[in-house]
């Protein structure tokens, strides 16, 4: 599962033609199917916040030279009055298996009205590459060095954690912004062996790694890691096909868990 910012989120699907060099551990990830149930975890003191609840599914499709994406998102809030607030958002991608090129499109809706419309497409190089966005306006941006794309990052981040690495810290662009890249810290925790799961079979001979992943919006002159209080916070369990489970997602004001309820592993047609 990549790393989505979940409520800001878009429907795209795109072919590539050209045959690209897939980057190495990419022959781990599996094409999936999951479906989440999102729950209300903690409120900040003297949130208005009462409730919360939604589901989100997350689809990855494995189309040889690339890997299309879809995520959907749905999420009701109750303030203490009662008043509900639904938002949703439909997030898709396609990310090329050498981590450099990335087509997105992403609209969120907030009591049924679009609230935010997000499209273009990025070229990654070593020296940064940019992004061209068509929507909400068109516009180039540059991104800064050694900027991932999100299932490169996914791969990055299980690489380190099996090597023993406990600090990623990167920029990552994944098309939720219409800024560019953002900043990433990612924490990770020791890599874990093959464990019993009765409720997923298919996972329990995987190693697997948890880890919390930090997002920041960049300043002009800085660093990947962000000096300021993140924008978004993701933990996760990552699993070495690029299955997630144990969601948490941190949104400042409150936070939600997301337990995977549904899981099917899609054939390879490669």
């Amino acid at each position: 599962m990549p790393l989505r910012r979940p409520l800001i989120v878009a429907a795209f699907l795109a072919a590539w033609v050209a045959p690209v060099a897939a980057e190495p551990g990419v022959e781990a990830m599996v094409g999936h199917r999951a479906a989440y149930q999102l729950t209300l975890d903690r409120v900040r003191e003297n949130s208005d916040i009462a409730r919360a609840e939604g589901a989100m599914l997350y689809e990855v499709v494995d189309a040889c030279d690339g890997w299309a994406t879809r995520q959907r998102f749905q999420l009701t809030i109750t303030d203490r009055d009662g008043t509900e607030v639904e938002t949703t958002s439909d997030y898709s991608t396609y990310e090329t298996k050498d981590g450099r090129s990335i087509r997105f499109s992403l609209t969120q809706t907030s009591q049924g009205a679009v609230s935010q419309r997000i499209a273009g497409e990025a070229a990654v190089t070593p020296e940064g590459g940019s992004v061209r966005y068509t929507e909400p306006e068109a516009k180039q941006v540059a991104l800064p060095p050694d900027t991932l794309l999100p299932t490169l990052h996914t791969i990055r981040a299980l690489a380190a954690a099996r090597a023993g690495q406990r600090l990623l810290v990167v920029p990552l662009f994944d098309g939720t912004s219409a800024d560019g890249a953002q900043d990433t810290t990612s924490v990770l925790q020791a890599w874990q062996g093959p464990q019993a799961n009765e409720r997923f079979p298919t996972l329990a001979p995987l190693g697997s790694a948890r880890m919390r992943i930090a997002f920041f919006d960049r300043t002009p002159g800085s660093n990947a890691g962000g000096a300021s209080a993140p924008d978004y916070e993701v933990g996760l369990r990552y699993y070495e096909n690029g299955v997630a489970d144990e969601l948490k997602m941190e949104f400042g004001d409150f936070s939600v868990n997301g337990r995977m309820r549904e899981l099917a592993v899609l054939p390879n047609p490669c």
